[in-house]
């Protein structure tokens, strides 16, 4: 029962030091000697904007029985072998060919079976009985590369929208191919929509000068949109010479000769050697490039290109190279993503919610404010102190880590209240049995802090672990609402064994009463 003069001081400017922290959410403005961290407002709360995207998996597959037909092209190229009739049956998810010579057959099989592999097993090569050679997808395979996909989508859409400034954002997987983005404050998402839309895949490929406007593209080549050129389809060769992941940084910037908008970007030294060697073997040649199965631009390479440096020209405005160089600077999306679903909330509707939440909160503080000072008197009072000293901690500790509050969470911060009552009861009614033993007012207390502290410990204890738990394995309200109540958690500890024990120990060092106002 004996406090230090140390003891008392620390308890005490813990309580002022949380009220510091907590003050900046009432404030308009910060003072300047005033660290400014702020509570933030999840969807529910503040408004803000909600979307659904689903993970288009049938491309990965297209994607990569492209890349394999590539691949054997140039697997049996180096080996001397030819080939014919070389197609790509999505339906299937086969690359089949005819080899050149049926007594080749035994070698193209075995060249093909040595092409290296993505993920494990990723395809079988067998021949068929019309005979030809086929290389069939293994389905276990694909799955692994489904999920490494979506992760690896999670991750790039957090850095776009990171870069827009969007403060805690929420991006979680729901199921096997669909991605939650909840933006708080946002209510216009249609920006947020282009840029997660756009799968951001930038290539640097030859153009097929052998095919004219308006021809069917030769074998080996697509027909794709010139954007420079009004749309007018262009032959780009299928084979990437340079491709867009080996970029390393982006940025707007201003075009010296024309003065337009421009996006700069920089290769890292394998795109940096892949470029200068395809531009010093094809000088007099248009190289195109191509984001999105679009073509940006089509120069011509009047000379090699060694620094691994470049620029992107085109009828940008500042908004589209700002986001275009967001874009390449996040990365490409290894799979295009579509809005299933888009909800917007108004603000209103999340001041509302803060306005409910608020009277439910104050309503319940009341009430048991009124039920300690009832039942407990000058003791129950101590413990509305240790209350509401419990409340301020708490928003202090979520405003020092900037975190974000739902109204899931203000549940948690209302039972919390409740569960650091039951902690002080716990201590009141232990200290009245005491009494009730015939016990001095002195020793009474003591026992009754000493009884009570491990039950409390023990309680809260096991009460922080589950909660714990439910957020790290949880998802969006329930995060919202364990989180508030493990800070909870903590907060009651302090203040129930330490601020309300400060109180009742400095009244008693005062009074010296004979009984006790229990």
């Amino acid at each position: 029962m004996y406090y230090s003069r140390l003891r008392m001081l620390s308890v005490v400017g813990v309580c002022l030091l949380g009220l510091v922290l907590c003050a900046p959410n009432f404030m308009q403005r910060p003072l300047p000697s005033m660290p400014w961290r702020q509570i933030h407002l999840g969807l529910d709360l503040r408004g803000g904007s909600y979307l659904l995207m689903q993970v288009d998996l049938k491309s990965l597959a297209k994607d990569r029985l492209q890349s394999l037909s590539d691949g054997v092209r140039q697997a049996l190229l180096a080996d001397g072998l030819g080939y014919r009739d070389i197609r790509v049956e999505v339906q299937k998810q086969q690359v089949t060919f005819t080899p050149r010579d049926p007594s080749e057959r035994d070698r193209d099989v075995k060249t093909l079976d040595a092409m290296p592999r993505v993920v494990p097993n990723e395809f079988s090569v067998a021949s068929q009985p019309d005979g030809s050679i086929a290389l069939t997808l293994s389905p276990d395979a694909m799955k692994l590369r489904a999920q490494d996909a979506v992760t690896q989508s999670i991750e790039i859409v957090r850095r776009r929208i990171d870069a827009t400034g969007a403060i805690d954002p929420e991006i979680t997987r729901q199921g096997d191919d669909r991605i939650v983005v909840e933006l708080p404050g946002v209510s216009d998402p249609e920006r947020v929509k282009a840029l997660l839309g756009t799968t951001a895949r930038m290539t640097f490929r030859l153009v097929d000068e052998s095919a004219g406007a308006g021809q069917i593209a030769p074998a080996g080549a697509t027909m794709l949109p010139d954007m420079d050129a009004g749309g007018q389809m262009l032959a780009v060769r299928d084979h990437i010479e340079v491709d867009g992941a080996d970029l390393t940084n982006a940025g707007a910037t201003t075009d010296q000769q024309t003065g337009g908008w421009a996006v700069s970007f920089s290769l890292d030294s394998v795109g940096t050697r892949a470029f200068a060697n395809v531009t010093q073997a094809n000088v007099g040649r248009r190289f195109a490039i191509v984001l999105d199965d679009k073509v940006i631009e089509a120069p011509v390479i009047h000379t090699a290109i060694t620094g691994g440096n470049g620029l992107i020209t085109g009828n940008f405005d500042a908004a589209k190279a700002t986001d275009l160089a967001l874009l390449l600077k996040a990365g490409a999306l290894p799979v295009p993503l579509t809005v299933m679903e888009e909800r917007s909330i108004g603000p209103s509707l999340g001041a509302d919610s803060i306005r409910a939440g608020a009277i439910s909160l104050g309503v319940g503080f009341f009430f048991v404010i009124a039920f300690m000072a009832l039942f407990y008197g000058r003791f129950g009072w101590y413990a509305n102190v240790a209350l509401l000293a419990n409340l301020v901690l708490m928003a202090a500790i979520l405003s020092l880590f900037e975190a974000t509050l739902t109204l899931p969470g203000m549940a948690g911060m209302l039972l919390t209240l409740g569960m650091a009552v039951d902690a002080n009861i716990l201590i009141i009614e232990r200290i009245r049995e005491e009494i009730g033993r015939g016990r001095s007012a002195l020793a009474a207390m003591q026992a009754g802090f000493e009884r009570a502290t491990s039950t409390i410990v023990d309680s809260n204890a096991t009460a922080l672990l589950a909660h714990v738990m439910l957020f790290v394995f949880g998802t969006g309200p329930v995060r919202g609402f364990a989180l508030t109540i493990t800070i909870g958690i903590v907060t009651t500890l302090f203040t129930t064994l330490m601020l309300s024990r400060l109180l009742m120990v400095r009244w008693y060092a005062l009074r010296r009463p004979t009984t006790l106002p229990v």
